[in-house]
Parts: C-alpha cells; sequence; structure tokens
C-alpha cells in the first residue's frame, strides 16, 4: 500500500498524489483509533444542575440591578450632555454678545470720529470764509477810498 515516496509513521500514512510545478497534492490517512485509547472529550455534554427557585430568583435580581445601573449609568450621561450643551450655548452667546459690543462700541467711536473731522473741517471753512469776508471788506474800503480820492 505504501509506496517509495510515500511517508508513514504509527497512526498517520501520507502519500503524495500530484507534484506539479505550481504545487503538490497529498493525501493524508489517519489510522483507525485504539480501542483501548483514553478519550479526552466527553461524548455527551454535560448534564445541567438543578436550578432552585432561589437561584433563579437570585440572577433575576442581580439582572434588573444590572439593568438599572445601565440606565442610570445612560441617565447621568444624558445630563452631563445636557449639561454641556447649556455651557457651550451660554459661552456663545456672551461671545456673541461680547462680538456686538465691541462692534457697537466700533461704530460709535468712528462716528464720534466723524463727527469731530466734521466740525474741525466746517470750523476750517468757516476762519477761511471769515478770512475772505475780511479781505473782500479791504478791498471794497481800498476801492472806496480810491474812488474818494480820484473824486
Amino acid at each position: 500500500m505504501a509506496t517509495s515516496q510515500d511517508i508513514v509513521t504509527s497512526d498517520i500514512v501520507i502519500k503524495e498524489l500530484d507534484k506539479r510545478a505550481s504545487g503538490q497534492a497529498f493525501e493524508v490517512i489517519l489510522a483507525a483509533p485504539a480501542p483501548d485509547a483514553k478519550v479526552e472529550f466527553p461524548l455527551s455534554p454535560p448534564k445541567k444542575k438543578d436550578v432552585s427557585l432561589e437561584e433563579i430568583q437570585r440572577k433575576l435580581d442581580a439582572a434588573e440591578e444590572r439593568r438599572k445601573n445601565h440606565e442610570a449609568e445612560v441617565l447621568r450621561h444624558l445630563a452631563e450632555k445636557r449639561e454641556h450643551e447649556k455651557v457651550v450655548l451660554q459661552k456663545a452667546m456672551e461671545e456673541n454678545n461680547n462680538f456686538s459690543k465691541m462692534a457697537e462700541d466700533k461704530l460709535n467711536q468712528k462716528m464720534e470720529a466723524n463727527k469731530e473731522n466734521r466740525t474741525a473741517l466746517m470750523a476750517a471753512m468757516n476762519e477761511k470764509f471769515k478770512e475772505k469776508d475780511k479781505k473782500l471788506e479791504e478791498v471794497r474800503k481800498n476801492k472806496e477810498t480810491k474812488d474818494s480820492s480820484e473824486d
């Protein structure tokens, strides 16, 4: 049964079936188990022990306690999240108010500066017009005196 290329051990026979450039194929034949060999795994599932009513009730109580704890944790997490949202909203409102106040102050400063500039410009123009009026008055007087002296 075994050829020269077969590998034989006490309970395994390995036959080389095919050898190609792309790979090899083997057949592994396991020997039948010995009748006196010990089985290391149970043949039937372990029998369930009888569960008492108290144990069932204890497990139900523990499950209920876990559920309540989980629910409390979720509620606490939601409360923290809401608190964080309130803080963020309050901070955003404060920043918005600060920005509005700064913008209003800046606008008021610009308006005040424009008013001062306009007042200064008007005063300068009035002064210039007064000087022109003085010159005109002088020219008139000179002309009148010149006209009177010619007569």
